[in-house]
């Protein structure tokens, strides 16, 4: 039964991974540079616009891109209510992986230009914490479906 509540949450954790990779995500504006992080590359950017270096960071689009494919296999598994439960925990963790990813690798940039101001994280960043709170929404009806399941089973 595709029309139940946690295929609304686990559709929204699609979208939101979507979001996360297509959206930058931290952004630190210094006096002389910019530097930008997206699910893809970081970028430093002068004051006159001109690119001065960009790295690939291609390992944060493939943790959100993969936790976006869980999510989305994990809807049409509404016949197994106990593997769609360890899909998204395990979701949960690519997604906490995701989080600590992001904030270590922008904690670190920050340590290299020494900067006192921490950065401004994004909408990208915090669909990766929307992504979350709807995944757990998921479980949370997942596990009130399979225990609604088990009371009617022993009324029978």
């Amino acid at each position: 039964m595709i029309q139940r509540v946690q295929t609304i949450f686990l559709f929204l954790v699609v979208i939101a991974m979507g979001i996360t990779v297509g959206l930058p995500i931290w952004e630190q504006v210094t006096t002389d540079s910019t530097w930008s992080l997206s699910a893809f590359a970081l970028i430093h950017v002068d004051a006159a616009g001109q690119e001065i270096e960009s790295v690939s960071k291609w390992y944060i689009a493939a943790l959100a891109a993969f936790a976006g494919l869980l999510a989305l296999i994990s809807i049409f598994q509404y016949r197994n209510r106990g593997k769609q439960m360890m899909i998204n925990m395990v979701n949960s963790l690519l997604m906490v992986a995701l989080v600590v990813t992001v904030f270590l690798t922008t904690n670190g940039i920050n340590e290299d230009i020494a900067s006192s101001v921490a950065g401004t994280y994004k909408l990208g960043f915090w669909a990766i914490l929307v992504a979350m709170v709807c995944n757990m929404l998921a479980n949370r009806f997942i596990r009130k479906d399979e225990a609604l399941v088990r009371s009617v089973d022993r009324i029978r």
